[in-house]
């Protein structure tokens, strides 16, 4: 471990205050990966600044129907909220999906949102990674790369983003709240993270000492959600492939859906493509079929994870049937 400076903000104006007077600060949460990442020698940042006690800790109604979720509400108390459990059951379900009950009650909503892959070749210090060291090389291409990306990677990276959490609010159209010297401003989720490109190192577009300070949340949408993740275990793993999903079904047609992919991409992987062949198409497995291949067609397996491609696609089908049936629950993971 190298030497570091702390300091733990009273304020989010003060947080905001100490990362800006120093370049290179990081922000320290719940620690569940950051902390992992210095023991690694991945992260090594001069300055701590410390949020997690910051009034960021509670899960409010929006004049919307919506809620308004603090950057530090613990991913335990997310899942178990009245108000998620009953109007986003894909959220509950993909947050008690991820990682372990005591890693729960400790990560927060902003750090989950943050993490960082786990990518084998970011994680060694001794291997080249572009994402760790811009201009090293991606030797996942060539190397292990089973749990890999297989779309929108590029020849710089072909990392996945981690998070559960992350896909169902992508599926919700969550907006992530970010404060920094220059105010506050509001991200779509589904633009807050990014596709590496020639640029992989940055995972988000937050700016130079922004902080995550909420995720808002619509109103619900019509139908039924659910979150369903396929991995090598039954806990403590990864997703290979998940999927988030919710759906409106009416006189055996569908009427609205939204779904988004998890563990394919370097972000949550929202399937516009799919939705938009689903919409007014019959609330059929074939359909559903037909729908996941569109999206996947532009999948680009490498040697090894092109079995992705066709396990995400039954995931669909499956949760998408799932919630087309009488009464609609879904499937937990």
């Amino acid at each position: 471990m190298k030497a570091f400076a702390y300091t733990r903000a009273d304020d989010v104006d003060g947080a905001i205050a100490a990362l800006a007077a120093s370049p290179g600060a990081m922000v320290l949460g719940g620690g569940t990966n950051l902390v992992d990442l210095m023991k690694l020698g991945v992260a090594s940042p001069g300055l701590l600044v410390d949020v997690g006690r910051l009034p960021l800790t509670d899960v409010e109604e929006t004049p919307d129907g919506g809620l308004r979720i603090g950057a530090n509400v613990r991913n335990s108390d997310l899942a178990a909220h009245p108000a998620v459990r009953t109007r986003y059951p894909a959220l509950s379900q993909a947050v008690l999906a991820g990682a372990s009950g005591q890693i729960r009650n400790t990560a927060t909503t902003g750090g989950n949102l943050l993490q960082r892959t786990r990518c084998l070749y970011f994680q060694d210090v001794g291997k080249p990674c572009n994402k760790r060291v811009p201009g090293s090389g991606c030797p996942a291409r060539e190397g292990v790369h089973r749990d890999l990306a297989v779309l929108g990677h590029s020849p710089q990276c072909v990392a996945t983003h981690p998070s559960d959490m992350a896909v169902a609010l992508a599926a919700l159209d969550a907006v992530v709240h970010l404060r920094g010297p220059g105010g506050e401003r509001a991200v779509p989720l589904c633009d807050f993270h990014r596709l590496p490109g020639d640029d992989p190192a940055r995972d988000t577009v937050i700016g130079p000492a922004e902080l995550v300070v909420a995720v808002g949340l619509p109103a619900p949408p019509p139908g039924p959600s659910a979150y369903r993740k396929a991995r090598d275990r039954a806990s403590y793993a990864f997703a290979l492939a998940s999927v988030a999903a919710a759906l409106d079904v009416r006189d055996g047609a569908v009427r609205e859906a939204r779904l988004a992919f998890g563990g394919l991409a370097h972000k949550p992987w929202r399937a516009r493509v799919a939705e938009d062949a689903l919409r007014g198409a019959p609330a059929t497995e074939a359909s559903f079929a037909q729908a996941a291949d569109a999206e996947l067609a532009a999948a680009e397996p490498l040697r090894d994870n092109a079995f992705k491609v066709r396990l995400a696609r039954n995931l669909a089908v499956r949760v998408l049937a799932g919630l087309a049936a009488p009464g609609g629950e879904g499937t937990v993971s």
